[in-house]
């Protein structure tokens, strides 16, 4: 709430302003990780013009604070039948997990499994574990759009729980007969789950009520860690500069180890290197260190104005969960051991690399699929042609 207050404190000095009053702003004490971000906050107010006083007001309202104090947005927009379809799956999820609960031997009768069982406390601790899914998806109900991630690690349960049926009767392991607990609980989901996810990777969720900056502003107004703007870091040089994804994706993370790995060919062909993310830098310099890349520029875009100045979009479903994304994404985080962390930003918005030079685009891959890794090296080679 603190927050919510600050940010109306800002809008109502704004319109102050226009109306000719003369009231001293003054910017309430902050800590560190947030410092970068008001700036450049602040830059935006004074110099763009609110012209629609109606999405101001919309904004307001629609704002509030989580636990942290870190301003959200409420989903305003999300269709009834969504919100439904995840209070029903919360009830199910409920009941089936008490069921199992109180009479584990029945009901794994019930659910195709006719012979005793050794250990019934192990299936009471799947009921358990499936009612408390239920209470996540009655929580997502609420916000949708906000909790995505539940929708998200529910489907994929549902999307291993046959795979893994399958497996186990092959090896003779289940019977045929236990197949029909993966009907109800996972594949009856399935397609109402990807719609959720579908209709959640198609907003904005927290940045659209944020007013725009144009490409000239972006690249003039939002500074670095190191105070630099991309206008002036693209001054009579060339510059690449690469937009990652949230923090805690293992895609990210690749990214980095990639830049790292082609770090000196692409210095020594006379190109800089900047980057563009979506934490606090407080929050980021760590994935940077690891990679020794902590002295390059980086801009700290939680509100993304400069991914949006670029035109990178939200992706689609199957562009960020479609079966060879998650396939390249478990590569990457097991087999590569990049690991996956938190959410930290826009989990929906695509990456994308450039070539700048004196603010101007030379080049540009703004990249189709989270899992997609562009050749960086044939990148700063396509600039020559263009200059």
């Amino acid at each position: 709430m603190r927050h919510h207050l600050q940010l109306r404190s800002k809008v109502i000095h704004h319109h102050s302003h226009k109306a000719g009053c003369r009231h001293r702003f003054r910017i309430p004490e902050t800590d560190s990780r947030e410092i970068q971000h008001r700036e450049n906050w602040l830059q935006l107010i004074e110099n763009q013009t609110v012209r629609k006083s109606e999405r101001t007001s919309v904004f307001l309202k629609s704002i509030t604070s989580d636990s942290t104090g870190r301003e959200i947005v409420k989903d305003t927009d999300t269709p009834a039948w969504i919100s439904i379809t995840l209070r029903l799956a919360g009830i199910y999820n409920l009941l089936w997990g008490l069921w199992v609960v109180i009479v584990p031997e029945t009901s794994l009768r019930v659910c195709g499994y006719p012979e005793h069982i050794a250990y019934p406390q192990l299936w009471q601790c799947i009921g358990m574990i499936v009612g408390v899914y239920g209470v996540g998806y009655w929580i997502a109900a609420g916000n949708p759009v906000r909790h995505w991630v539940i929708v998200f690690v529910g489907l994929l349960g549902k999307l291993l729980g046959p795979l893994g049926f399958a497996i186990s009767y092959a090896q003779g392991a289940l019977p045929w007969s236990a197949g029909r607990l993966c009907l109800f609980n996972d594949l009856i989901w399935w397609i109402p789950f990807a719609l959720i996810l579908e209709h959640v990777a198609r907003q904005e969720p927290v940045f659209s009520t944020i007013p725009r900056l144009s490409y000239s502003e972006a690249i003039g107004k939002i500074r670095s860690n190191t105070g630099q703007t991309l206008g002036e870091l693209s001054a009579n040089r060339r510059l690449l500069v690469v937009f990652l994804r949230h923090a805690g994706c293992s895609f990210c993370r690749q990214a980095l180890s990639d830049v790292a790995a082609k770090r000196a060919e692409i210095e020594k062909s006379g190109t800089s290197i900047a980057f563009v993310h979506m934490s606090s830098d407080e929050r980021a310099r760590h994935l940077f260190r690891k990679d020794r890349l902590e002295d390059l520029p980086r801009f700290s875009d939680p509100d993304q104005l400069l991914y949006r100045a670029f035109e990178l979009k939200n992706g689609s479903f199957s562009q960020l969960l479609g079966p060879a994304v998650l396939w390249k994404g478990i590569h990457a985080a097991v087999f590569q051991g990049h690991g996956v962390g938190m959410l930290d930003g826009n989990g929906w918005r695509l990456p994308g690399v450039f070539l700048l030079k004196d603010g101007q685009i030379l080049a540009a891959n703004r990249l189709q699929t989270a899992a997609k890794r562009p050749d960086y090296e044939s990148l700063c080679q396509t600039s020559f042609v263009n200059e």
